[in-house]
């Protein structure tokens, strides 16, 4: 896990509880489809990958259950949820609604220090090599850029549920990376979400967020 995790909340690692570190670095190799749609997850292997002991992996598999990642089964186990691509409508109904609100809240109402990180996470984007990154690097790039975007609204009701969904929508995403043509295209697109964001422009940002969104699920299924 290299963008995603703690880096990509802005949290130091070293000052977080054991249980949220797994949960996040569980919680990338779910998304990331390290761990396969569907398959097992034994709490003993993820405690020796992560080198914590079971209640932290435990403590975070039940978070990430109610985030719709993983399922538990009783006398069965804990499994990946699958990935099933018809979902991608129901998933995308909820982020063409509610994606363009975030950017409009945040638009109106970031704080001065929130307008200047997007700024410079804007910067950072738009500095970035894009056409020669790594695929799943630049998802998790994509991810961090719209957790910025959520969390500059204030508003932690909408944060909890759009976070939610652009997990769920970045898993499908996943499934064929390899086969996107617009992967790059569609990061380099949130350097100027973001700096119109910053400006406080919310008409326009809300329109480019509702762009975004719709244009990369219109390009997942051109191909499926």
């Amino acid at each position: 896990m290299t963008v995603l995790g703690a880096d990509m909340l802005d949290v130091d690692p070293e000052t977080m509880s054991l249980a949220d570190r797994a949960y996040l670095t569980i919680q990338d190799k779910l998304i990331m489809l390290d761990i396969r749609p569907n398959e097992a997850v034994v709490e003993s292997e993820l405690a020796s990958q992560l080198g914590v002991g079971r209640t932290p992996v435990r403590e975070a598999l039940k978070r990430l259950e109610a985030d719709r990642l993983v399922v538990s089964f009783p006398r069965r186990g804990t499994f990946a949820t699958g990935v099933d691509v018809a979902d991608l409508r129901h998933i995308s109904q909820i982020r063409m609604s509610l994606e363009p609100v975030a950017a409009r809240t945040a638009a109106e109402s970031a704080s001065s220090a929130m307008r200047q990180q997007l700024i410079e996470l804007a910067d950072r984007t738009e500095a970035l090599d894009l056409e020669n990154i790594e695929r799943h690097e630049l998802m998790r790039w994509d991810l961090r850029v719209h957790r910025a975007i959520y969390r500059a609204t204030g508003n932690p009701h909408l944060e909890d549920v759009l976070v939610r969904y652009d997990n769920l929508a970045s898993r499908i995403f996943c499934l064929f990376l390899d086969r996107l043509p617009t992967v790059a295209q569609h990061v380099a697109e949130h350097t100027e979400l973001l700096r119109t964001i910053a400006a406080g422009d919310a008409d326009a940002a809300a329109q480019i967020a509702l762009d975004h969104v719709t244009g990369f699920e219109e390009s997942v299924r051109a191909i499926v």
